[in-house]
Formats: structure tokens, sequence, C-alpha cells
């Protein structure tokens, strides 16, 4: 009775234990989490849990449409966005303003509801530019395959997830969750780390035979929210037995993974018949995975060290030997947790628990991660300047353009070719394809910031506007073709300062002036050169003879002494008019003040006249007249 007694105040103090880890583990506020009901107008709050969802942000394109769930473990919404290969090969959500920390991110997909679309679209998913998890034929009829889920590092306050078209039905998705984590959770080894992304590929309960969320399990928020596929036997073909127990299992909801109690009250155990268990698991071939293993002693028989021991064997090989629960984690309903990274060069991983005492072997829970180093990204001004490349030149919007340029590898954007340099540690841009693709825009100087360029080809366009004087700066640039397109002005200059350039195609375009001198000469350097069909150039053989030239600040001089002249011809006209009217004006004032004077002046004059004319003898007698009066002179 003592002995009980005891036993039960142990298991009393481990819960207490345990129940004080958590606090002590955990004194933080509340990890940053957002989830998103894509295709929704408005947010959103599912059931049992009031979850809420936020309305669709942060997408590049795509449609919105009624949502089909094919599994009951989707959350209950009821729209997706999806998109068409028109809007592009590549679409994505750009998540901003992200504390840089540590992410359980996780996608669920849906059907869209419209019979004329394909019914189960086959796509790739990548997170910031590591591609995660391809969805393959069959996923809807399978629960663990409605979602996908990536453990990530956020370095740059932003998140980006995309989608990648195969050509078979357009990528749907229901929602998305990004749930902040401890920032060492699964951390496996030296291995682990910011360059590391962590792909969820299997995560079972054992005995329970009841799938569940950790939010289901009372599991706390630091831990994610889990989602564990309930099964009650690991193989169809097995004699497994699940066991469970309502014991408190001490060291639970720790940091920095916060397991919940639950997963560790239920078991599968072996049989009599065939003491050892057995998982097995479809994986890709010639990769990397992190298995945690979960126990805890539950059985009644089992009470004491050295009553079970058994070994684990993953793909053959012994991972750990002479396992004892009891003695491994110090006591009975206790969690146990073992981590192995294996490398899989086969298509199968086999799980085996080999008994070496007692009869049978015992687990509660399997998680296997596979291991995939994240991919270096596009250098960030490189990746600008390409967004402003696509801007101006006006990219149809079937090429996409979204996400990084050279990551995941496997989905590059077309017309982009990339190479990594190694000085840098990120991909560099070093060749631009988009000849042939109805570009209607200009080449925006911005080109020149795309430094590492060996090729551009922009031909069979309807580009318009000048060549930009940066190009000239591109000093690795060994291919230029810009033929047959509307561009117009003269030549830069500056060409002729790209000393690797070996082809330079400004055929069929409407440029003019004489090619620089600097170019000119260039094809006896076995370069070839090809400056045909632009009515307005001259200067080098086979292209008409030019006329006077004159220099670029010639002609700026020119025009502004023309232009000045103008201008002083209309001021001197807007001067001389405005003297005139004013001479006119001064002129009508004046014979409207004098008129009676100067018309009895007139009129005096006048008869003064025809006296002299008519009269010139009576004057004159009249002069010596002594009686006559005398005119006083005036």
């Amino acid at each position: 009775m003592r002995r009980r007694s005891l036993g039960l105040l142990r298991l009393w103090l481990l819960a207490f234990s345990a129940a004080s880890a958590v606090l002590a583990a955990d004194p933080r506020k509340e990890p940053f989490t957002i989830r998103i009901s894509c295709g929704s107008f408005d947010d959103v709050r599912t059931a049992p849990t009031n979850t809420l969802w936020y309305r669709d942000f942060g997408y590049t394109g795509g449609r919105f449409a009624n949502a089909t769930r094919p599994s009951f473990i989707i959350p209950p919404l009821k729209t997706l966005r999806h998109f068409p290969l028109s809007d592009g090969p590549e679409n994505c959500y750009y998540i901003n303003n992200v504390p840089n920390e540590h992410y359980q991110v996780r996608l669920f997909f849906a059907l869209v509801a419209d019979p004329n679309l394909d019914s189960e679209p086959i796509f790739d998913v990548s997170v910031e530019g590591t591609l995660f998890s391809s969805l393959l034929l069959g996923w809807s009829s399978e629960d663990e395959k409605t979602f996908a889920e990536a453990l990530v590092f956020v370095q740059d306050s932003s998140l980006s997830i995309c989608f990648h078209s195969t050509g078979h039905g357009d990528p749907s998705i229901l929602s998305i969750e990004v749930l902040q984590i401890d920032d060492s959770a699964y951390k496996l080894g030296p291995s682990w780390g910011k360059g590391t992304v962590l792909r969820t590929a299997k995560r079972l309960t054992c005995g329970s035979g009841k799938p569940a969320f950790d939010e289901d399990l009372n599991g706390i928020h630091w831990g994610g929210d889990r989602f564990w596929l309930g099964v009650k036997t690991l193989s169809s073909s097995s004699d497994d037995q699940p066991i469970s127990t309502e014991n408190v299992i001490a060291e639970t909801l720790l940091a920095p993974n916060f397991y919940p109690q639950s997963i560790y009250q239920s078991a599968i155990v072996g049989t009599d018949r065939q003491p050892s268990l057995s998982f097995e698991m479809d994986v890709t071939p010639n990769r990397n995975y992190s298995v945690w293993l979960h126990f805890a002693e539950i059985e009644n028989g089992i009470t004491a060290e050295e009553e079970r021991v058994f070994d684990v064997l993953i793909n053959g090989d012994t991972a750990f030997k002479d396992i004892d629960i009891i003695r491994m984690a110090g006591e009975r309903f206790t969690a146990l947790v073992l981590n192995k990274t294996v490398v899989v060069t086969g298509t199968t991983l086999t799980i085996v628990l080999q008994p070496v005492k007692g009869t049978r072997a015992i687990i509660s829970a399997i998680e296997v991660f596979e291991i995939i180093l994240a991919e270096k990204k596009t250098l960030t001004q490189e990746v600008s300047a390409l967004q402003t490349v696509k801007g101006s030149l006006a990219l149809p919007l079937r090429l996409g353009w979204n996400g990084d340029p050279c990551v995941p590898q496997q989905h590059p954007w077309s017309g982009v070719e990339c190479q990594f340099d190694d000085t840098k540690g990120h991909w560099v841009i070093d060749g631009l394809g988009l000849d042939n693709q109805g570009l209607r825009g200009v080449i925006p100087g911005d080109i020149s910031k795309l430094q590492h360029l060996q090729s551009i080809n922009l031909s069979g366009n309807s580009i318009k506007g000048n060549i930009p004087l940066t190009l000239g700066t591109i000093s690795g640039l060994q291919v230029l073709d810009l033929s047959y397109n509307e561009l117009n002005g003269s030549i830069p200059d500056s060409l002729g300062q790209l000393a690797s350039l070996q082809i330079l195609n400004l055929n069929g375009n409407d440029l003019s002036g004489r090619v620089p001198a600097s170019l000119g000469g260039r094809p006896l350097h076995r370069a070839r050169f090809n400056f045909t069909d632009n009515a307005g150039l001259c200067g080098i053989p086979g292209l008409h003879e030019c006329g006077p030239h004159l220099s670029v600040a010639a002609k700026i001089g020119m025009s502004f002494g023309v232009l000045v002249a103008i201008l002083f011809l209309v001021v001197f006209v807007a001067c001389w008019w405005k003297r005139r009217q004013n001479i006119r004006r001064a002129q009508k004032l004046a014979a409207a003040r004098e008129a009676p004077y100067a018309k009895s002046r007139t009129q005096f004059t006048r008869d003064m006249q025809m006296v002299k004319h008519h009269r010139p003898h009576e004057i004159s007698r009249s002069s010596n007249d002594e009686s006559a009066p005398h005119l006083l002179p005036s």
C-alpha cells in the first residue's frame, strides 16, 4: 500500500514538473500567425476552434472560385484561388512584414467546383525559392496528400510561396497557414540550420486510429498545429495491437518541439505471434530523411527496466540499439523521443522495431521529414531589374515572371538564363532571350543593372523608343540582338565601349544618324554587326554616305540658336506693333482736341492765297495810300 502511495505521489510530482516546465519554457507572447482563406473576399472563422482566416491577399494573379474539398481533414472553407496557364506558369503569394523567425508553412489544396475544369491538377510548390512538394496523380483521394507542409526560416521579412504549373490543370489553393514555431524546433544536428527546409513526409499517431491536429490534442501554439494521421496498425498484413491509457504522460509540451501529451497516451504493440513492428513508406530516392520516433511505456505488464528492450533498424541498418524506454526515460508514463538522419538511395523507407528482451516492441508516434537544402536565391538587385524590364517591355501575362527568376532550378523564368556566382553565393542573370514574344514597350535604362548579362536577344518584337545609353556599361555583353523592332534615334556611342561584343544586330529598325566610328571598324576583328534596313543610318560600307556631320553638342547649339532667334523676332514684332498702336492712338487724340483751331487757320490761309491770286494790283495800290490801314507784322 505504501509502495502504491509513493508511486502515485511520484506520478503527481512528474505531472506537476511537466506543467511547470511548460510555463518555464514558454514565457513568451503568442507566436506570429497568419491564415489565409484563398479566394475569399471576407475574413472567415471556422468551427470548432473559431479559427480566424484572413481574406485573400498577396497573390500575383489567378482567379477565385468555389471549392470542392476532397478530404474531411481540409479546413471547412468555401473558396479557393486557381491559376490558369494563360496567367503564366508561375504564380505566387507574397506575404510581407513577417518576422525573421522559424515557421511551419502549410497549404491545403482543393478542387474547383466547375465540371468544365480539370478535376485534379498536377503541379509543384515552392517556398522561398525551394521546391518542396509535387502533387501527383491521385492526390485528391488521400488525406495526407491534400496538403503540403514545410518548416522554413524567414530571413528577409517576407515569405514567398509559389505554384508551378506542369501543364496538367490549373494549380488550385484552398488555404495558406504561416505559424511561428520555436527557433530550435526539430533541430536534427550539424546539418540543420537556416539553410535547411524540412518537408513533412509522414506524421502518425499510433493506436488511436483518429486523425487530429495539435489544436485538437490540447497542444500549444508554439508547437505549430501539426496534423497527426491516426493509425491502429502499422501494416495491413501485421497483427499489431493498439493500446491506450488515461494516465498523465510526463515530459510533454516541452521546448523546442512542444509535443502534446495525447500522442503518448496510445501506442501500437507487437503480438506474441509477431513481436516485432514494421513500418514502410514510399520516398524519393537519393535524399536525406530525418526520422523521429516517439515512445512512452504505457502497457500495464511492463513496469521495470529490462522488461522490454528492442533495436530499431532503418532500411536494414541498426539506428538505435537496446532501446529500454523505462531506463532511458527514467520512469513509466514518460515521453521519450529519438531522432536519426538517414540517406535513402531507393524508393522505400522501412523502420523495424526488433525485440531483444521481452516479447513485443512498442511505438507511440512516427515523424519523417525530407531534408532539403534551401536554394540560394537570385541577387535582389537583379530580380528588381527584371521586374522593371517586365513592366517596361509589357511582358505578356502568359510568361509569368513571378517568384525568383532562377529558383527552384526546375522552374526558371521563361526567357531568362541563370548562372550561379560562387563569389557572391547567389544566382545571377547572364542571358535574356525574349525574341518573337510580342513585346510592345521600350527598353528601360535599368536593364544595365543586369551587370552579368552576356547575351540579350529582343529581336522580332515591336519595341519602340531609343537604344538606352546604359547598355554600354554591361561590360561582359557578347551578343546584342535588337533586330526587327521599331527602335528610333541614333546608335549610342557607348556601345563602342563593349569590348567583348561579338554579335550586334540592329537591322530592321528606324534608326538614323552616323554609325559610331568605334563600331564601324569592329567587323574587321571577327565580330558580326548588322545595321541594314535602317533608312536613316549612314557612314559605313553598305549604308549611304552621310552629309555634313554635326556632333550632338553642335546640333543642340544650333537648335538653341534658332530658338533664341525666333523668340527675338516674336518680341520685336510685338514691340513694333505695340508702338504703332500707341502712335495711332495719339494721333486720334490730337485730332480730336485741335479740330476748331486747325479748321479756322486753314480757312484763313486759303482766303489769303485767293486774294493774292486774283487782286495783286489792288494790294499794291493800297499799300501806297497813307490813309489805308497798315497790317502789323505778325
